[in-house]
């Protein structure tokens, strides 16, 4: 055999293994993307690209009515708004944002012009690279480009509205979006329910709210409280109310975290008492903090609405509470992934302060 049929040989064995390797390395990448966040929309809604193609329209979207001080215009771009965010599996906080950026930048209407060249409904520039004018007049398009720089912004979910629309837009009045949040979710909420779309989270599929309904009160919110970060909010129950998993995933932490939890805790005790954690899969986590009785044990697999204990005192606490935590990105469920749960839980249809 000579050196040059020697080297054919040695390509073609090369090539005839690293083709099926490269395929499956492909194939890898391809289904390790799968959005965590999947939503679905009822028959009028119009199609959408998740590739960042302008999603097309349907040739008879549905009529939409004045709502408030809004008119059916403006209540229909807001409806494009929303369905192009659903249809791209955008968490429903993006919805909210992008909405109210929308009120701020062209009061939900598709401009023809603005300051400089800006245009359309986000006031997005052709020279800042947003696109053609005519692209950006098309609000399906300018919508989708809006969510694909929200969604490339680190952490953004776990940030004010202001804060992160202001991340895309790089506005000179940085604060004007926030006047537009309670607006914003009003509106997502009626064209979520009229165009009929659901979401679910992660691997474990529909998520719930923690206690059963009308069994607690929202009595302390995410954020600063006495000096010092809450990082997650407080529902307050009947002491043996039934803590109930948010959604399917694996307890990664069942056990107490304080000093003692054979009996209520005070606010001089440290911990959260008896503690539940859980892997839900797509990077997102819980915490439940101060039972009085744990029914899991770390391993476990579990379901959403599935009991994991019950309602008590335990560790640094005043009274019968639940503290809830969501963590995004998980793991590690730990204070530094914590999130503002209230957004988070509305976006995939568990109102912590609407259903309690």
């Amino acid at each position: 055999m000579s050196a040059k049929t020697r080297s054919l040989l040695v390509l073609a064995v090369t090539i005839f293994v690293l083709v099926p390797l490269a395929l499956v390395v492909v194939t890898a990448v391809v289904t390790s993307s799968a959005p965590a966040y999947a939503c679905i929309s009822g028959p009028a809604t119009p199609s959408a690209s998740p590739s960042g193609a302008t999603p097309a329209a349907t040739s008879t979207p549905p009529a939409w009515l004045a709502e408030g001080s809004w008119d059916s215009e403006q209540i229909g771009n807001a409806a494009v708004i929303v369905d192009v965010g659903a249809q791209l599996n955008v968490p429903s906080f993006g919805w909210v944002i992008a909405v109210a950026t929308a009120m701020q930048e062209s009061s939900l209407r598709n401009l023809p012009g603005g300051d400089r060249d800006s245009l359309g409904l986000f006031q997005q520039r052709p020279s800042q690279g947003w696109g053609s004018p005519e692209q950006i007049l098309d609000p399906r398009y300018a919508a989708t480009k809006f969510y694909e720089k929200l969604v490339r912004v680190p952490g953004w979910q776990g940030m004010s509205l202001t804060a992160a629309a202001q991340a895309v837009q790089i506005s000179a009045f940085p604060d004007a979006y926030a006047k537009w949040q309670s607006d914003a979710q009003r509106l997502v909420d009626l064209i979520t329910a009229r165009l009929g779309i659901t979401c679910t989270v992660g691997a474990g599929g529909p998520w719930q709210l923690p206690l059963p309904k009308g069994s607690y009160a929202f009595v302390s919110p995410y954020g600063m409280r006495w000096g010092r970060m809450h990082r997650g909010v407080d529902l307050a129950a009947p002491t043996g109310t039934p803590i109930l998993a948010a959604a399917a995933g694996t307890v990664t932490s069942a056990e107490c975290t304080s000093p003692y939890c054979d009996r209520p805790g005070s606010p001089n005790t440290p911990g959260c008492g008896l503690t539940v954690e859980i892997d839900h899969g797509g990077g997102v986590g819980t915490t439940y903090c101060h039972a009085s009785s744990l029914n899991v044990r770390a391993g476990d697999r579990v379901t959403a609405g599935q009991q994991i204990g019950r309602v008590g005192s335990t560790g640094h606490s005043s009274g019968p509470h639940l503290h809830f935590q969501v963590h995004q990105p998980a793991p590690p469920i730990s204070n530094a992934t914590t999130i503002d749960p209230v957004p988070y839980m509305r976006g995939v249809g568990a109102d912590l302060q609407g259903t309690g």
